[in-house]
């Protein structure tokens, strides 16, 4: 007994889906399959966008934290009169920097992080021709990385 009523409601169902598909324009059918697939690629871009937003972010913040520790170390090395070693790990850091910013976009991070590259060459420059270098410009300088890192 339950069979034929189940059978008898898949029956009326179906009818019932034929009626109202039948009743709709011919192209509905194709235009929403159209728009599915536009919306699909679209969230795909989306997606990939964001995932490579991240990935340069995250590389970004690797290399100001590598660029951080390169500084503290310098400033050891300052105090210690070590100048050409300061003036070595100040350019790993520029290296690990410029690294970092090879293909990304234009946009306030990147050019932060290139105002900080151009600071970290100076100062370089500076101790390698033999000039002494204040503290307080390490330290500005280690607090511009620490604001970029905070962002």
């Amino acid at each position: 007994m339950w069979k034929f009523v189940g059978v008898l409601v898949l029956a009326f169902a179906s009818f019932a889906l034929g009626y109202y598909f039948g009743q709709r324009p011919a192209g509905t059918l194709e235009q929403t399959a159209g728009d599915l697939q536009q919306s699909i690629k679209q969230m795909y871009r989306t997606g990939l966008d964001s995932t490579m937003g991240i990935e340069r972010d995250l590389r970004r913040r690797q290399a100001l934290l590598d660029t951080k520790a390169r500084v503290v170390q310098a400033k050891s090395e300052l105090f210690d009169k070590n100048y050409g070693e300061a003036a070595k790990q100040l350019a790993e850091g520029v290296t690990a920097l410029e690294n970092a910013m090879k293909g990304a976009r234009k946009d306030d991070a990147t050019q932060a992080v290139k105002s900080v590259t151009e600071k970290l060459q100076e100062i370089r420059l500076e101790l390698s021709m033999g000039k002494t270098i204040p503290m307080k410009r390490l330290d500005e300088l280690q607090i511009e990385i620490d604001r970029q890192l905070n962002k």
